[in-house]
Protein backbone atom coordinates (compact mmCIF):
# COMPACT_ATOMS: atom_id res chain seq x y z
CA UNK A 1 0.00 0.00 0.00
CA UNK A 2 1.92 3.23 -0.83
CA UNK A 3 0.64 6.94 0.96
CA UNK A 4 1.21 10.02 -1.20
CA UNK A 5 3.23 8.22 -3.57
CA UNK A 6 6.00 8.23 -1.36
CA UNK A 7 5.67 6.48 1.32
CA UNK A 8 5.24 2.67 1.29
CA UNK A 9 3.49 0.83 4.94
CA UNK A 10 4.87 -2.67 3.19
CA UNK A 11 8.04 -3.96 4.13
CA UNK A 12 10.24 -6.15 2.03
CA UNK A 13 11.83 -8.23 5.24
CA UNK A 14 10.66 -10.74 6.59
CA UNK A 15 8.97 -10.11 10.35
CA UNK A 16 10.38 -13.11 12.06
CA UNK A 17 13.80 -13.01 11.06
CA UNK A 18 14.51 -9.55 9.32
CA UNK A 19 15.85 -10.78 6.44
CA UNK A 20 14.62 -9.39 3.20
CA UNK A 21 11.45 -11.63 1.62
CA UNK A 22 12.49 -14.21 -0.69
CA UNK A 23 9.75 -15.48 -3.07
CA UNK A 24 9.28 -19.36 -2.59
CA UNK A 25 7.62 -20.12 -6.25
CA UNK A 26 9.31 -20.25 -9.38
CA UNK A 27 13.00 -20.21 -10.38
CA UNK A 28 16.04 -22.16 -9.59
CA UNK A 29 17.33 -23.84 -6.59
CA UNK A 30 20.39 -24.61 -5.05
CA UNK A 31 21.28 -28.91 -6.31
CA UNK A 32 17.75 -29.54 -7.75
CA UNK A 33 17.00 -31.25 -10.97
CA UNK A 34 19.85 -33.94 -12.09
CA UNK A 35 23.33 -33.57 -11.64
CA UNK A 36 25.55 -32.68 -14.00
CA UNK A 37 27.33 -35.42 -15.76
CA UNK A 38 24.83 -37.48 -14.47
CA UNK A 39 23.36 -40.37 -17.59
CA UNK A 40 19.93 -41.58 -18.31
CA UNK A 41 18.56 -44.44 -15.99
CA UNK A 42 17.32 -45.73 -19.15
CA UNK A 43 19.61 -46.20 -21.95
CA UNK A 44 19.01 -46.85 -25.60
CA UNK A 45 21.04 -50.10 -25.75
CA UNK A 46 19.52 -50.70 -22.39
CA UNK A 47 16.07 -51.04 -23.45
CA UNK A 48 17.24 -52.91 -26.70
CA UNK A 49 19.05 -55.46 -24.72
CA UNK A 50 16.17 -55.97 -22.19
CA UNK A 51 14.07 -56.37 -25.07
CA UNK A 52 16.30 -58.93 -26.37
CA UNK A 53 15.98 -60.50 -23.35
CA UNK A 54 12.54 -60.83 -22.62
CA UNK A 55 11.87 -61.51 -25.80
CA UNK A 56 14.85 -64.04 -27.47
CA UNK A 57 14.80 -62.27 -30.64
CA UNK A 58 16.48 -58.84 -31.71
CA UNK A 59 14.29 -55.47 -31.77
CA UNK A 60 14.88 -55.43 -35.57
CA UNK A 61 13.00 -59.00 -36.15
CA UNK A 62 10.42 -58.09 -33.87
CA UNK A 63 9.90 -55.05 -35.76
CA UNK A 64 9.69 -56.74 -38.96
CA UNK A 65 7.69 -59.59 -37.35
CA UNK A 66 4.72 -56.75 -36.04
CA UNK A 67 5.00 -55.36 -39.32
CA UNK A 68 4.14 -57.99 -41.35
CA UNK A 69 1.61 -58.52 -38.86
CA UNK A 70 -0.08 -55.04 -38.99
CA UNK A 71 0.20 -55.59 -43.32
CA UNK A 72 -2.24 -58.44 -43.21
CA UNK A 73 -4.43 -56.87 -40.39
CA UNK A 74 -4.33 -53.24 -39.92
CA UNK A 75 -3.81 -51.11 -43.35
CA UNK A 76 -3.82 -47.69 -40.93
CA UNK A 77 -1.14 -49.68 -38.58
CA UNK A 78 0.80 -50.70 -40.94
CA UNK A 79 1.13 -47.26 -42.81
CA UNK A 80 2.74 -45.40 -39.28
CA UNK A 81 5.36 -48.54 -39.42
CA UNK A 82 6.12 -47.86 -42.94
CA UNK A 83 6.29 -44.18 -41.85
CA UNK A 84 8.58 -45.64 -38.64
CA UNK A 85 10.56 -47.56 -40.73
CA UNK A 86 11.02 -45.38 -43.93
CA UNK A 87 12.21 -42.18 -41.63
CA UNK A 88 15.03 -44.57 -39.99
CA UNK A 89 16.26 -45.77 -43.27
CA UNK A 90 15.84 -42.36 -45.18
CA UNK A 91 18.11 -40.87 -41.82
CA UNK A 92 20.66 -43.43 -42.41
CA UNK A 93 20.94 -43.24 -46.02
CA UNK A 94 20.87 -39.61 -46.89
CA UNK A 95 24.23 -38.93 -47.82
CA UNK A 96 26.06 -36.06 -49.70
CA UNK A 97 28.39 -36.17 -52.61
CA UNK A 98 31.02 -33.53 -53.19
CA UNK A 99 32.36 -33.73 -55.99
CA UNK A 100 34.65 -30.83 -56.93
CA UNK A 101 37.74 -30.30 -59.29
CA UNK A 102 41.01 -28.82 -58.59
CA UNK A 103 40.10 -26.25 -60.84
CA UNK A 104 36.40 -25.69 -58.74
CA UNK A 105 38.19 -24.98 -55.65
CA UNK A 106 41.08 -22.47 -57.35
CA UNK A 107 38.10 -20.44 -58.48
CA UNK A 108 36.57 -20.30 -55.43
CA UNK A 109 40.06 -19.44 -53.54
CA UNK A 110 40.82 -16.71 -56.18
CA UNK A 111 37.07 -15.53 -55.86
CA UNK A 112 37.31 -15.11 -52.12
CA UNK A 113 40.63 -13.56 -52.20
CA UNK A 114 38.93 -10.98 -54.42
CA UNK A 115 36.04 -10.44 -52.00
CA UNK A 116 38.52 -10.20 -48.93
CA UNK A 117 40.72 -7.36 -51.39
CA UNK A 118 38.11 -5.37 -52.63
CA UNK A 119 36.59 -5.48 -48.72
CA UNK A 120 39.90 -4.05 -47.35
CA UNK A 121 40.38 -1.70 -50.00
CA UNK A 122 36.52 -0.20 -49.01
CA UNK A 123 37.87 0.01 -45.34
CA UNK A 124 40.79 1.80 -46.17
Amino acid sequence: MTINKVMTTESNLNARTGKPKISSRGGARANAGRPKGSTDKVTIAGLLAAIENATGLPYVDLLAADFTQARSNDQHLAQKYHNLILNKVSATLASVEVNETVDAVAARQQAFADALAALTRVNK
